[in-house]
């Protein structure tokens, strides 16, 4: 997996995104950390630092963003922003009073999201995303000003995301930590589009992996897929193969959520709000199989991009773009 941005022509505009998130396996704390680059059309490349903190001891996260001229791809790793830098296996660099220094390992083989290769060519659809580590361990340390938190086998995942602007409207889910199912995840990417200036239905994309084996959720054409999404949550029925049906419902702790502003090439805007420590159940069913229920007390992600600016959630003081 390599960086798109150096290969983007000079007239294009983009925006590549490389992020980890790792949660305490024993309390509602957990870390988002984001390596962006911003790309306006006929200009060069800006990156950004994002560091998120999540605790529900203490409510509102600590959230903070740096933005830098010095921007490349090394040899060695995917991205670099000032001195800070993402790669294979690490994740080091500063942000405002945090600072860290993070090594993570992943046996699971990376995730593509979406179900034909083809797809990640075309112009269509703008976003692309994948995961070189959907199930990974993170060690190392995060020092905030007040603090320093011990990453000690954390669980959690890094994902990669670029593309030419942002859905209209998107869900990222992803979940790990599953009461007696250590090696239970979901990963699932949900979107909404413009094409010829109309908006699509929902689509989904993604993965649940369970007992040793991936199952595929969403993609087109598949029936029975139902969202209900709120600021504060979200009633999921994701559809698979085989008659599988994995309904989830996640939900954010109190006031925990960040609220970010996103950029578009183009200038427009999206606000996103995104708790990496919410609450997860999934109850899956397959035709001919007993139902099982799986439960994560706060080790999911649950994010929802927007237009709308009403959703009450405060959005950091951070510009973007």
């Amino acid at each position: 997996m390599t960086a798109v941005f150096p290969t983007t022509p000079q007239q294009a505009g983009m925006y590549e995104s490389f992020y980890l998130r790792a949660v305490s396996p024993d309390e509602p704390v957990s870390v988002w950390i984001r390596y962006t680059v911003h790309k306006r059309r006929g200009q060069a490349p800006r990156g950004s630092v994002w560091c998120t903190v999540f605790d529900a001891a203490r409510g509102r996260p600590f959230q903070h963003k740096l933005t830098s001229d010095e921007l490349h791809a090394p040899a060695d790793g995917w991205v670099a922003v000032g001195d800070s830098r993402i790669a294979p296996g690490l994740a080091e660099g500063a942000c405002g009073e945090a600072r860290w220094s993070l090594r993570f390992a992943s046996d699971e083989p990376e995730l593509r999201y979406l179900p034909r290769e083809w797809m990640y060519r075309a112009p269509l659809p703008r976003t692309k995303l994948t995961s070189p580590a959907p199930a990974a361990c993170f060690d190392g340390t995060l020092e905030l000003p007040d603090r320093t938190l011990e990453l000690n086998g954390w669980p959690g995942m890094v994902g990669h995301n670029w593309g030419s602007e942002h859905a209209e409207r998107w869900i990222w889910m992803h979940g790990i930590g599953f009461d007696d199912a250590p090696g239970t995840w979901l990963d699932v990417a949900l979107g909404r589009v413009r094409v010829a200036g109309r908006l699509t239905p929902w689509i989904a994309n993604g993965v649940l992996s369970l007992d040793g084996r991936r199952e595929r959720l969403g993609g087109f054409g598949v029936r029975g897929l139902r969202v209900h999404e709120t600021a504060a949550g979200a009633e999921l029925s994701l559809p698979g193969r085989s008659g599988l049906l994995v309904q989830a419902r996640v939900s954010i702790p109190g006031p925990t959520a960040a609220g970010w502003r996103y950029a578009n090439p183009d200038g427009s805007e999206h606000d996103v709000i995104n708790c990496s420590i919410a609450q997860l159940r999934l109850t899956v069913r397959r035709r001919g199989d007993e139902q099982r229920v799986f439960e994560s007390p706060h080790g999911a992600v649950y994010e929802l991009g927007m237009h709308e600016r009403d959703h009450g959630v405060p959005v950091a003081p951070f510009s973007d773009g």
